[in-house]
């Protein structure tokens, strides 16, 4: 039996070793974690590896005969008291900074030091008598009458952490309290196995699986605070580009429409429709916070160079290939791809601009693909296209899972590819343009 018992002690304590080892290389290359709460598991899995190494130690010198082990067995025995202990503490000072809660003031912090201290001054004592636990100079471990005695403030602890939670739930994620839950339950509840089962070491297992469970439940939370974070960027910076609508386009919109009256009073009636469309799908683009049909960006992208085309009248001709409309897209995706077509490819120096927009539906998703005859896109240009290019890389990867692809044509020209994954190509509840030429 004590034989099953040491071989179990022995694969927990490994197993704990290396979860706590795996959490601080875990918690050393995760960067879109706070600062603080970075700092805070390096510590903590510092401490709960440097507890699990004194428990081995101590489990090893156990094991060994010699006249003097029974110093070493002690020396590690008390290390591995003092580290276990400083867990439950640091969990306080952690739940109190995820509730908002400035820790350095709080009682629930003052209580966990005082029991803290008080196992510590009780910890000190064992070492000088034999109530409450003892090693002989056998090497062999003897619980003493008072032994529970030591355990009373750390489960007092647990409990103090337990309350704690349950009082500041409502400032916490559901993710939060499970993940506490779980590591002041678990320990406890393997510390009272510890209790009744004379030399089965089920706490540094428990604790280890909290600290784990921990861990990840509140990278997983953090990473789910960074994706919103992120999202929110890319809407702010489509909002931005939104704001810096180049005045000159508008001005020589406003232009054109004031010379066609009196030439084509009908043509500028419509010219004058299609700005507005223009400008209100624009601005519309600033108040939505996640993906719209694609049918209201095609609507939008069909305005503006309706608006251009009377601009660069015969020198701008577009082509639409569009039946595949039912999918969903992050707002301002195609407008500003074929706009930035337009703007570097009607010129006077230039041959005329042929620009076309289809859609199609593939095994991944649905495709979207721009195809210019302009100059091209080069890496000598200007850092603004690049950069409205990773912006909106960014935001359909973010917002739909979409990528993007610009790739130049074989016979001269841009081509622009936007993948929608099947999963976000099948929400569709807009209606459907007629594809048209």
């Amino acid at each position: 039996m004590t034989g099953w018992i040491d071989f179990v002690n022995f694969a927990t304590a490994f197993s704990g070793l290396v979860v706590s080892v795996l959490g601080l290389l875990v918690n050393a290359a995760t960067t879109y974690s706070e600062r603080w709460t970075r700092r805070f598991f390096t510590v903590f899995f510092s401490i709960l590896t440097a507890y699990i190494i004194f428990d081995l130690l101590s489990q090893i010198s156990f094991k060994l005969s010699g006249s003097q082990l029974w110093i070493a067995s002690t020396l590690c025995l008390f290390f591995e008291s003092l580290f276990s202990s400083m867990l439950m503490p640091m969990l306080t000072i952690y739940l109190l900074h995820c509730a908002g809660i400035r820790w350095q003031r709080n009682t629930a912090f003052y209580c966990s030091g005082v029991l803290w201290l008080i196992y510590f001054v009780l910890l000190v004592i064992t070492q000088f008598t034999t109530a409450i636990y003892t090693i002989t100079e056998e090497n062999v471990y003897l619980r003493g009458p008072l032994y529970p005695l030591l355990l009373v403030p750390p489960v007092l602890l647990m409990l103090l952490n337990l309350l704690t939670l349950l009082k500041n739930r409502k400032a916490l994620s559901r993710r939060q309290i499970q993940a506490f839950l779980v590591i002041f339950a678990l320990p406890l509840v393997c510390m009272l196995i510890q209790m009744c089962v004379y030399g089965l070491l089920t706490i540094v297992i428990g604790t280890c699986a909290g600290a784990l469970f921990l861990f990840f439940h509140i990278l997983h939370d953090q990473f789910d605070r960074y994706i919103a974070q992120e999202t929110e960027l890319a809407r702010q910076r489509a909002s931005n580009r939104v704001l810096q609508m180049r005045p000159h386009f508008i001005y020589n919109t406003m232009m054109s429409i004031y010379y066609l009256i009196p030439q084509d009073a009908e043509k500028a009636q419509q010219v004058t429709l299609n700005f507005t469309n223009y400008l209100r799908n624009n601005f519309t683009a600033l108040v939505r916070e996640g993906t719209v049909p694609f049918a209201e960006e095609l609507e939008h992208t069909r305005a503006y160079l309706a608006v251009e085309q009377v601009r660069f009248e015969g020198r701008l001709f577009v082509e639409f290939d569009t039946p595949c409309t039912l999918f969903r897209i992050p707002p301002l995706t195609l407008q500003p791809i074929v706009e930035n077509a337009v703007k570097h490819g009607v010129s006077p120096d230039l041959a005329p601009l042929s620009l076309s927009v289809l859609t199609r539906e593939t095994g991944a998703g649905a495709e979207i693909i721009v195809e210019d005859t302009g100059p091209g896109f080069a890496a000598a240009d200007s850092d603004s296209p690049h950069i409205a290019l990773a912006n909106l890389r960014q935001r359909l990867d973010l917002m739909c899972h979409g990528t993007l692809k610009i790739e130049p044509r074989p016979a001269g020209g841009t081509k622009v590819t936007i993948i929608i994954p099947v999963r976000d190509a099948q929400q569709a509840p807009a209606p459907q343009f007629d594809g048209g030429k």
